[in-house]
């Protein structure tokens, strides 16, 4: 499907669905105990919805509502299942469980589409190997799935490079299901606040977790056979709060953004304050968990260190380019290494609409300011890139139009994005091809 965008404003109020981390995280932990769980206000994205297929493939039962999934584990000792593991499109999915094979006697294998099957994973596969568990990819030289592990692992020591923190989360799964204590030693980690999330989804069901609080250089985790059942609320999801906030302040629109998640577990939060030291009015009611954003301020570039939150670069590479001056984007190697390499490919695109972009190994640096054009984009199937450009088109002239291709991907982490940004104003127009 494509989508072709108007220049428009928006107005009103709006909320953006469930986070999808935490509802892996919660889909995982339900499948983990041994009674019956509630997962409220889950995101019924594609990647959750994988994750839900694969607790059920491991023998978890599951009951979908409108609002609620309940979710009858298996307990902390999973077997095998008869058949390769797919989790779909989700990296996430892909670290947590191979992690979790690494505790299972025999062989598992798992898979993921063609996407997934690009991902590294070598370095969670050398951490369970350090820990005594066999675990390989089936292509020589390939350091992506298909991948195969066999258990179980030993309590020790593991030293592994920590810039995808979904590799130490796995782990540190491994670890919390491993009889003794776990110490996990990331280099030079990043995304330190998803790892963060993990240890609170740990410690909130009872598993002991020690840690560098400073800089995460090192993790302890001890081990247990017990994981009560949860009963949790799914927050909402700064990743999607992101898009419809720069849409509000790249049209010059006035905005609230309801039930934002204030608890501080998600490092996307940032973005507030990134776009309000480029000059973007926003206010962030936590009192009343809501934002409220005025559009139309003059923006200015800044320069970021995006090592805690490398997937807000989309969005914020877009608000750069509308910005006056030089923005410049740093720490963001790890972007190479997501759905697809988001540094080359943002640049790709947005060169085509006529912006200004330098990249490098791990930086991007865009020469805001300068008018931008229509032109036919593509999304690479990346969920973030076709958000990032469809409300790019919001912002640009009156008779200038972007049309994404493959912009349907968006369905992995915000179902109902266009539908819903229509709701409030937005002009999307569906292409079927």
């Amino acid at each position: 499907m494509k989508i072709k965008t108007n220049k428009t404003t928006i107005s009103g109020s709006m909320s953006v669905p469930g986070s999808k981390s935490h509802t892996i995280r919660a889909c995982i932990f339900a499948a983990l105990s041994t009674g019956e769980s509630h997962i409220v206000n889950p995101l019924p994205s594609a990647d959750c919805l994988s994750a839900l297929k694969v607790i059920a493939d491991f023998g978890a039962k599951v009951r979908k509502g409108d609002n609620e999934w309940i979710v009858n584990g298996i307990g902390p000792r999973w077997k095998i299942p008869g058949f390769v593991v797919d989790v779909g499109n989700s990296g996430t999915l892909l670290c947590f469980v191979t992690g979790l094979a690494g505790t299972i006697p025999g062989y598992t294998v798992i898979t993921g589409d063609k996407s997934i099957c690009t991902r590294p994973i070598e370095q969670e596969l050398l951490g369970l190997r350090q820990l005594g568990a066999q675990a390989f990819t089936t292509r020589e030289r390939v350091d992506a799935p298909p991948l195969i592990v066999k258990g179980p692992i030993r309590p020790g020591t593991t030293r592994m490079d920590g810039k995808l923190s979904q590799h130490v989360s796995g782990l540190l799964l491994a670890g919390a299901l491993t009889e003794g204590k776990t110490r996990i030693e990331p280099i030079n980690p990043k995304e330190i606040p998803f790892v963060k999330m993990t240890i609170d989804w740990l410690v909130s069901v009872g598993v002991k977790v020690s840690y560098d609080k400073r800089n995460l250089s090192w993790l302890e985790v001890e081990g247990t056979n017990v994981f009560p059942s949860i009963n949790r609320s799914i927050p909402s999801d700064w990743e999607g709060v992101a898009f419809p906030l720069a849409a509000a302040i790249l049209t010059g629109s006035t905005l609230r953004i309801d039930h934002i998640d204030c608890t501080g577990s998600q490092g996307d939060e940032a973005i507030v304050s990134v776009l309000q030291d480029m000059g973007a009015d926003i206010t962030l009611d936590k009192e009343l968990e809501c934002l409220i954003v005025r559009g139309g301020a003059k923006l200015h570039g800044v320069s970021v260190d995006c090592g805690n939150f490398p997937d807000a670069l989309p969005m914020l590479s877009v608000v750069a380019a509308f910005a006056e001056g030089t923005s410049r984007f740093t720490d963001i190697g790890v972007c190479r290494l997501k759905e697809s390499d988001r540094i080359t490919l943002m640049r790709t695109e947005l060169e085509k609409l006529g912006a200004e972009v330098v990249e490098g190994p791990d930086f991007m640096e865009i020469h805001g300011g300068k008018p931008l054009h229509g032109a036919i984009v593509d999304s690479y199937d990346d969920h973030r890139i076709a958000m990032a450009l469809a409300v790019c088109g919001m912002a640009l002239g009156k008779d200038e139009h972007i049309v994404i291709k493959d912009a349907e991907c968006c369905a992995v982490s915000f179902p109902e994005f266009y539908k819903t940004m229509n709701a409030v104003g937005a002009s999307f127009e569906f292409i079927e091809e």
